[in-house]
């Protein structure tokens, strides 16, 4: 388990890395353009949130748990995803198109989480999210033969994989405090919000995955995988790990 202060000097650190060479030049097929356009200007809004509610709610959660430093954390976390926000933009307007100020897909997780003041709930349907986005950006890589494309999803892949550590732990702590009644219920509520989410990823970005090679078998055996492995995480407590933003 890594205290606040941990991901707080590991956010600081990995913000001022940069793995992109913006010198390349975009190099995209209108196959590949075709197929991925739609998805990459989707995903690319969702990573544009100020994080306004989810930093209400660590600053409630923080409070309750007499940890002020998670929330300087959680800041550091948002402005790690507006860092992909930003590179995906810069890249759409590499290839001349534009960036999209709504998608269905967008407005309903935003309802969802304007009306979510629980630190639970976020991280959960944070973990469950960003699970989809490491199966999506590697979909995405795949899917085209543009290095400067590769690069950027790379970039989001090594900041994802600790995002996930980061909420993994969260959660573990938030366990940590219910009782065993509490956690049944729980989990069951995690895999109505589970079920929902993954399918309407699919359908809404199908295209997308499959142009990357991921079929909907493959999506949702990879997705049930990481889920599980989170709900398992939550049980035990985490392993050491080493920021490894430097050498990443």
């Amino acid at each position: 388990m890594h205290s606040a202060e941990f991901w707080t000097d590991h956010f600081q650190n990995n913000l001022t890395v940069k793995r992109i060479n913006w010198d390349i030049k975009p190099n995209l097929t209108n196959r590949e353009k075709a197929e991925i356009l739609y998805s990459l200007k989707a995903w690319q809004l969702g990573e544009t949130s100020d994080g306004k509610h989810l930093l209400a709610a660590a600053a409630k959660h923080a409070n309750q748990y007499h940890e002020p430093a998670y929330v300087e954390a959680v800041k550091l976390f948002i402005k790690e995803e507006q860092k992909h926000g930003r590179n995906l933009a810069k890249y759409l307007t590499a290839i001349g198109e534009e960036t999209i100020q709504k998608d269905w897909g967008d407005y309903f997780f935003r309802k969802i989480r304007h009306l979510n003041t629980s630190m639970e709930l976020w991280t959960i349907t944070v973990l469950i999210v960003e699970s989809a986005a490491q199966i999506f950006y590697q979909a995405l890589s795949d899917a085209s033969n543009c290095p400067l494309l590769k690069s950027i999803c790379n970039d989001i892949l090594i900041d994802e994989a600790h995002h996930i550590k980061f909420q993994n732990e969260r959660l573990w702590k938030i366990f940590e405090h219910k009782g065993f009644y509490q956690k049944a219920l729980s989990i069951g509520l995690y895999g109505i919000l589970f079920f929902g989410t993954i399918h309407a990823v699919w359908f809404g970005h199908k295209r997308a995955f499959r142009a990357g090679g991921v079929n909907k078998k493959e999506f949702m055996r990879q997705m049930y995988y990481k889920f599980f492995n989170s709900l398992k995480y939550s049980h035990s407590k985490p392993a050491p790990m080493e920021s490894n933003y430097a050498s990443a």
